[in-house]
């Protein structure tokens, strides 16, 4: 049976829709600028995709406390803004002739920081306006609305950049912010912030709250450490996929692009089975299972070889691994929105994204070090080796009886 989530819920998910869409149809965007209109060598394409994200998440740190005591609509409006602001920016001086490296790397450190800040107080506005029993079937959709967006958004991107150029897709992605803040307004009802105690304002100690919260937590802390573990193993081995299957194996574009594209549909069926699953068999067993089989099915790229028979693989690996992702993610979202309180739910989320893009930049990093020195192979291999023990971060059975909705943030600090 199909759960009414009402209006409110449907104006933020499309928000969430449309500026999701215009990220994927820009995917790659700046990377082209930097390269076909700006000339840059590959160092400093590196450094856009990287310094971006890194500077980003750093800027980010002391904005979690800040939007915890904030109306979070009126935040999330200002990140769109932002993010359209910056985005339009771009398309704006490449047509009066004055783009330069350092607009797009401020750009892509605003987009990055307000994307931050939007996550946060979207997650945070979420748990005020859905019921808790509800939240699994609202980040369910979520989740499946991000996956199909990375399937369609690329090539449709890919299509605008062949007829139009990747600075038309750019602009595309700023309308889609300016659409998402649009829809944000239209929200009516209630709104959530934590109150402030103005005699000892914001200390320097406040800008770990989020940290502290998630480590006091042991479900949490678990949750966290996999989350990071896993997702910044599975980004690390994105570029050098690139580079085997593109590179090394001489796959057309096309075939690169249906390697990723087809797969990403898995997501969003895994993402609809993923409260029905849980229905039937629990949030625990479907977590594990979960969680540990999508730490198995990247091991499988180990076996990537040139031809159909290595695109076969590779389709049926991500296809498998993101089905189990689409599973595990809503489960996922959902366990820390409900054990994190209202008053610390933006401090958590920030934290939780800022350490999972700081992990990211390092592991990719780091991932390259390595293919350089052996082969975009055996890195991969050794990532898919290193996910094997990371489901034994996962919260045990004994964890979960817990109380799975904290009053107070209060109460942690008291303790």
């Amino acid at each position: 049976m199909r759960v009414e989530l009402g209006r409110s819920f449907g104006w933020l998910w499309s928000a969430y829709a449309v500026s999701t869409y215009g990220t994927w149809i820009a995917f790659g965007a700046f990377p082209l600028i930097a390269v076909q209109v700006l000339h840059s060598p590959a160092f400093a394409v590196s450094l856009l995709e990287a310094a971006g994200l890194t500077v980003a998440a750093i800027v980010a740190v002391p904005l979690g406390p800040w939007v915890e005591h904030r109306a979070k609509r009126p935040v999330m409006i200002a990140s769109d803004l932002s993010r359209f602001l910056a985005m339009a920016s771009v398309p704006i001086a490449y047509f009066l002739g004055s783009l330069t490296y350092g607009q797009l790397l401020v750009v892509s450190v605003i987009s990055g920081t307000s994307s931050i800040v939007f996550t946060a107080a979207s997650g945070a506005y979420l748990k005020h306006l859905v019921r808790s029993e509800h939240l699994l079937v609202a980040n369910g959709r979520f989740e499946g609305t991000s996956w199909v967006a990375t399937a369609a958004g690329p090539p449709l991107g890919g299509a605008l950049v062949g007829f139009l150029g990747p600075v038309v897709t750019v602009a595309t992605d700023a309308l889609s912010f300016l659409l998402s803040a649009i829809g944000v307004l239209r929200i009516r009802g209630s709104d959530v912030a934590a109150p402030r105690d103005i005699a000892t304002g914001l200390r320097a100690t406040d800008l770990l709250g989020g940290w502290r919260f998630i480590l006091h937590d042991r479900v949490l802390r678990r949750l966290f450490l996999n989350s990071i573990l896993v997702s910044g193993l599975i980004m690390a081995t994105l570029p050098l996929l690139a580079v085997l299957l593109l590179g090394e194996y001489r796959f057309p574009a096309w075939q690169y692009g249906l390697a990723f594209g087809i797969p990403a549909l898995g997501g969003f069926v895994g993402a609809r089975l993923s409260a029905r699953l849980v229905a039937r068999h629990g949030q625990h067993r479907v977590m594990i299972v979960s969680g540990w089989l999508r730490s198995i099915f990247p091991l499988g790229l180990a076996f990537t070889q040139p031809g159909i028979a290595g695109l076969l693989t590779v389709i049926v690996v991500e296809g498998l691994l993101i089905i189990c992702m689409g599973i595990f993610n809503p489960i996922n979202a959902t366990e820390r929105l409900q054990r994190t309180p209202a008053d610390h739910t933006a401090q958590v989320l920030t934290a939780w994204s800022v350490t999972s893009k700081l992990a990211q930049a390092l592991l990719m990093v780091i991932w390259g070090i390595l293919a350089t020195v052996t082969s975009p192979l055996a890195a991969i291999t050794m990532s898919g080796v290193l996910l094997l023990a990371t489901p034994l971060l996962l919260p045990t059975r004994k964890d979960m009886p817990e109380p799975a909705v904290a009053e107070s943030a209060e109460d942690v600090r008291a303790t």
